[in-house]
């Protein structure tokens, strides 16, 4: 059973560039304006990956305009962990950084293992698969998570 959409959630991982984005833009087309949405990364030293763009693009989830931040630019420019509801991992390393940086913090924190599709394939059509995997990976718990999206 769907657990009821919490008022903000945060998805990341560790580069904001591949798996988090990709839960940010399909969390804002298929929840719309009932949730407020964002992600980061452990680091950000990255654009957002163009595999990702590709397979969200395939799947009407706009992210050429994404971009990347890391938890420490989110407290630069004054967002604070706190405001979220619920704080979802995609990597065990942006899971460890979240527990650390929450732990005097009362929020929901999930981990929910989705594979880094980054060095998997050699050809363009592999590597689009391998990215595929991953997003569906991710709408899938999402779903399980929040329910049928409102917004198809």
């Amino acid at each position: 059973m769907p657990a009821p959409l919490p008022q903000s959630v945060l998805f990341c991982c560790d580069h904001n560039a591949v798996r988090s984005p990709m839960a940010e833009g399909m969390m804002k087309k298929y929840y719309g304006t009932e949730v407020y949405v964002q992600s980061a990364g452990v680091k950000s030293e990255m654009e957002v990956d163009g595999f990702s763009v590709a397979v969200c693009d395939e799947i009407g989830v706009p992210l050429s305009h994404h971009r990347a931040r890391s938890f420490d630019q989110m407290q630069e420019w004054g967002d604070d962990l706190s405001q979220f509801d619920l704080i979802v991992a995609l990597s065990p390393a942006s899971q460890r950084k979240v527990l650390d940086l929450t732990r005097y913090h009362h929020l929901d924190v999930e981990y929910w293992p989705v594979m880094d599709p980054t060095g998997l394939g050699t050809r363009r059509e592999e590597k689009l698969e391998a990215y595929r995997q991953a997003r569906d990976q991710i709408r899938d718990r999402m779903i399980s998570r929040f329910g049928p999206p409102s917004v198809p």
